[in-house]
């Protein structure tokens, strides 16, 4: 059966242009079928040349600068509103947008709802590590936590680093400023005995040097820090990969050992870079809804509709909705 995946063309820094030329890849290379939301006057003469691609309309934009749940309110026929609106009834199998975080949330929450039981949505994102991939949330949806906040986002990364990296009994850590229990402030102090008490499988604190590490498949943090944390890492790599650029060339040997390694610095760049990853879904949200970076392009778009079906493949909100109500 064609999974049907839902894509806000009106979100992002690059839409509509990048957003249809995702979706067109992700149709071509994953087979779903793909349905752009948005105004038909920007999104039709773009979809001209993509007969795979199917439109829904929508009359009304939510900026990144709108104020998320007021925007949600009052923009009923938003890009963001009408994509969550198809998945709650059934019309779409999952949804994604490059749009404002802020009002996706608000949108699923309004219209999806939550999954029973759990207190908060949380965003989590995956991070390459020197050993694969390390699951690390929350990445901002929630900038203020409490610790039974944090305790279910551990329940919930667990089940996304199992069914969707495909790791056996994932090893769950907790981001603190040392690895002794006694450490880290007073939330993740409280954290720490009620995960070491939990089914899951929890091996302790790890630093801010061991989320690179792959210590752990899953790492919880509360928003304020995971937000943080994440853009620096984002930053720094590109920082990194800039500098390398603006550098090497500077010299005849700079440029000669350039064009050398350029064919492995392709290769690490590829393995970093956000695009490749796509979109972070929402948990805890009765649905699938994937969030991507604003500055998404037609790769980041095409990948973010990759995960967005992988989930809705591996029945992402059924399992989690057994291991919130287990």
């Amino acid at each position: 059966m064609t999974v049907r995946i839902a894509v806000d063309g009106m979100g992002g820094d690059k839409a509509p242009e990048e957003i249809v030329a995702g979706a067109a890849l992700a149709a071509a290379e994953y087979g779903c079928e793909v349905v752009v939301v948005g105004s038909e006057t920007q999104l039709q003469p773009l979809l001209a040349v993509h007969p795979e691609l199917r439109f829904h309309p929508a009359s009304e934009v939510i900026a990144m600068e709108d104020h998320p749940a007021q925007a949600v309110r009052q923009k009923k026929d938003s890009s963001i509103n009408v994509c969550a609106r198809l998945c709650a009834n059934g019309e779409a199998a999952g949804w994604c947008s490059a749009g404002n975080s802020g009002a996706i949330l608000a949108a699923a929450l309004f219209l999806q709802g939550r999954v029973k039981g759990v207190e908060r949505p949380v965003l989590g994102s995956i991070v390459p590590t020197s050993a694969g991939f390390v699951y690390f949330l929350d990445v901002g949806a929630n900038v203020d936590s409490r610790p039974e906040f944090l305790v279910q986002q551990a329940q919930m990364g667990s089940v996304y680093a199992e069914r969707m990296l495909g790791r056996k009994r994932p090893r769950v850590a907790l981001l603190s400023n040392g690895e002794e229990a006694y450490k880290g402030n007073a939330l993740v102090r409280e954290v720490y005995p009620r995960l070491e008490k939990s089914e899951l499988n929890f091996v302790g604190n790890v630093e801010g040097k061991d989320l690179l590490a792959g210590k752990a498949d899953v790492v919880v943090a509360d928003g304020f820090v995971g937000n943080i944390a994440i853009k620096m890492m984002e930053a720094t790599a590109e920082f990194l990969f800039r500098t390398l650029r603006e550098e090497l060339p500077r010299s005849p040997l700079g440029l000669l050992g350039g064009l050398l390694i350029r064919g492995r610095v392709g290769e690490i760049r590829s393995r970093i870079d956000w695009r490749e990853f796509g979109g972070a879904p929402l948990l805890g949200i009765d649905g699938v809804v994937v969030v991507a970076h604003g500055r998404s392009d037609a790769r980041a778009v095409k990948n973010a509709i990759r995960v967005t079906k992988e989930a809705v493949e591996q029945d992402l909100v059924g399992k989690i909705k057994e291991a919130v109500n287990a």
